[in-house]
């Protein structure tokens, strides 16, 4: 069974910063494009970073500079290092796995962890 588990959401103020981790059971990564997308209720879900499967990185515009992915494929765990907070990065983060270089479909996802940014 493929599980995610996600962590280091919470609340922070605009500015501040926060870590957020996504244990991955039952795959491994090296088989896999990684991603972090966050949804807030009633939008659209965001793409947000991605390691591709074959080495490359993406960012949306809209995180570029403050945000960074990163993984550590023994471990089967991902990151995100999430800088310079805004209220508008307020969401539920979570990650999610594809074999298609980060177009998806995801193929397996985890439940999120919320992130809440005060201002």
């Amino acid at each position: 069974e493929v599980q995610f588990v996600e962590s280091g959401g919470g609340l922070v103020q605009t500015g501040g910063s926060l870590r957020l981790s996504c244990v991955a059971s039952g795959l491994t990564f090296d088989d896999y494009s990684i991603s972090w997308l966050r949804q807030v209720p009633g939008k659209e879900r965001e793409g947000i970073a991605c390691i591709s499967n074959d080495g490359a990185t993406y960012y949306a515009e809209f995180v570029k500079g403050r945000f960074t992915i990163s993984s550590d494929n023994a471990k089967s765990t991902m990151y995100l290092e999430m800088n310079s907070l805004r209220p508008e990065d307020t969401a539920n983060y979570y990650c999610a796995v594809d074999r298609r270089l980060c177009i998806g479909p995801f193929e397996y996802s985890g439940q999120g962890t919320q992130v809440t940014v005060s201002s």
